[in-house]
């Protein structure tokens, strides 16, 4: 590779931050650029066990410019358009960057407007989301001065990212109110968007044994339509006709969109989504350009997990790309649930492209275990911190690419 080309990457989340990191463990020559506006990285795997009083706030957050590789250039900004026909892209300071090669991977949007009356309401009259850090904490509040009375829980249309997130705080505060004596005066519903309680058939057995247990009233194919906060009322879409169902507390779940440069872009799908090539990662029609995470249009799981399977593949594609080479990396959908059954135990979802099981455990991860929840609780943090954002690739070896016919 010509070491004066430019790899520009967008975001300084977990994609962007051990994307670089993977393409300087390959290569320390490179020269890369980072653009990211946030001052603030967080693990966001942890939301969730701080919405259950299970993790401390403080340990998903950390600087960003402690995180930056050595030898990145970051630039404080954000991307306000792609100009992929001129190798170039637009930020919001007004200024331009030009590169050789892109990789795209700037995360999703929470589209809190989605849900009429939400964002007037959020963190306030029971109304909470894990899916932001000040909402986590608000959340585990709310479940530890709930004694009685209903709690809903609810799902978006799919995409979004963790899938399995909208449930699994479900599950945590079934087994405090259990652990409390207080579950037979809860009232719990779970309402999601889609036909099944989760995408893969394999895990649903297990997972309705805790609905079952705590008692879950199920409403599938029900979408949150508005929050009303000081009524204490939420309206649902289901079918043909619209149900409103009082709350004491409520758990909601944004739908999710791409950022808005992506989705106004060229370089997007129908839908929005940044258009890839589900193997190689590499974007449909530009062949410098590559996505990572949960922006890219592939059907697999937006979960942490995939990317850091997707990394390698992207690294290894670009780097052959750049050097006149054929792409030998593939990516096979990985991705990896932990799903939080109660405190002390978890079913960990492994699946690929189509729902292929993808154990990478010597367990079963369709059946809930101790070891799973001591895998999520204290050594993730560990891998994604010290292993993932440093380029130390554990497990994560990309398939070989089998060429197009």
């Amino acid at each position: 590779m010509n070491k004066a080309q430019r790899i520009v990457i967008v975001g300084g989340g977990a994609g962007g931050i051990s994307m670089a990191a993977s393409l300087l463990k390959r290569d320390g020559t490179l020269a890369i650029t980072i653009i990211e506006p946030s001052d603030k990285h967080y693990y966001q795997a942890g939301f969730t066990l701080v919405g259950a009083g299970c993790f401390s706030p403080d340990a998903v957050i950390r600087e960003e410019g402690r995180l930056m590789p050595r030898g990145v250039t970051w630039l404080k900004a954000a991307v306000t358009e792609l100009q992929p026909e001129h190798n170039s892209l637009l930020l919001d300071n007004g200024g331009t960057v030009a590169y050789d090669f892109l990789v795209i991977c700037p995360g999703l949007q929470l589209n809190w407007a989605g849900i009429e009356g939400l964002e007037e309401t959020l963190g306030h009259n029971g109304v909470s989301s894990n899916y932001l850090l000040p909402y986590a904490r608000y959340t585990w509040q709310c479940l530890q001065n709930m004694k009685s009375g209903r709690a809903l829980f609810t799902q978006p249309p799919m995409p979004i990212k963790c899938a399995g997130a909208p449930q699994k705080i479900m599950y945590l505060a079934g087994h405090h109110w259990e652990r409390s004596g207080q579950l037979k005066d809860v009232d719990i519903e779970f309402h999601t968007a889609t036909p099944a309680i989760f995408g893969v058939a394999a895990f649903v057995p297990a997972l309705e044994k805790y609905i079952d247990r705590y008692n879950v009233d199920l409403h599938l194919q029900s979408t949150l339509l508005a929050v009303d906060g000081s009524a204490k009322t939420a309206r649902f879409k289901q079918g043909e006709a619209e149900v409103v169902k009082g709350f004491d507390f409520i758990h909601v779940v944004p739908p999710q969109i791409a950022p808005d440069f992506i989705r106004a872009s060229e370089l997007a799908d129908e839908a929005g989504w940044l258009a890839v090539q589900p193997d190689s990662l590499r974007h449909v029609k530009y062949e410098n350009i590559f996505g990572v995470g949960d922006v890219i249009n592939a059907p697999n799981a937006k979960t942490a997990a995939a990317v850091r399977k997707q990394v390698p593949v992207v690294a290894e594609n670009l780097l052959a790309t750049a050097s006149g080479k054929a792409m030998a990396a593939s990516y096979n959908g990985y991705g990896a649930c932990p799903l939080t059954v109660e405190k002390g135990k978890v079913i960990l979802a492994e699946f690929g492209y189509g729902g292929k099981l993808l154990p990478s455990l010597p367990f079963d991860g369709t059946q809930p275990n101790r070891f799973g929840w001591l895998f999520k609780r204290y050594m993730l943090p560990g891998i994604y911190w010290d292993f993932m954002l440093k380029g130390r690739e554990l497990m994560v070896k990309p398939d070989p690419l089998t060429p197009a016919e």
